[in-house]
């Protein structure tokens, strides 16, 4: 299906094991943010702030699809 970066397989893998993971928005030019901004994007994973400044994170089936091809 979609060729994913490693990075971006990392973070989908851990995803599928953890189910959501949780995230600051600190610093969002860390190569964390800018590899969910790419997921996010391709529709691999959705985002929402459960409080200022901190991100729940969730894979998408098109996520789990990506991760497995």
């Amino acid at each position: 299906m979609a060729d994913t970066l490693p990075q971006q397989q990392l973070l989908l893998e851990l995803l599928i094991m953890s189910g959501q993971i949780a995230v600051p928005a600190d610093d969002t030019d860390m190569i964390l943010w800018r590899t969910l901004e790419e997921c996010k994007t391709t529709g691999w994973i959705t985002w929402v702030e459960v409080s200022p400044g901190l991100f729940s994170i969730e894979i998408t089936r098109k996520g789990r699809q990506a991760a497995t091809s």
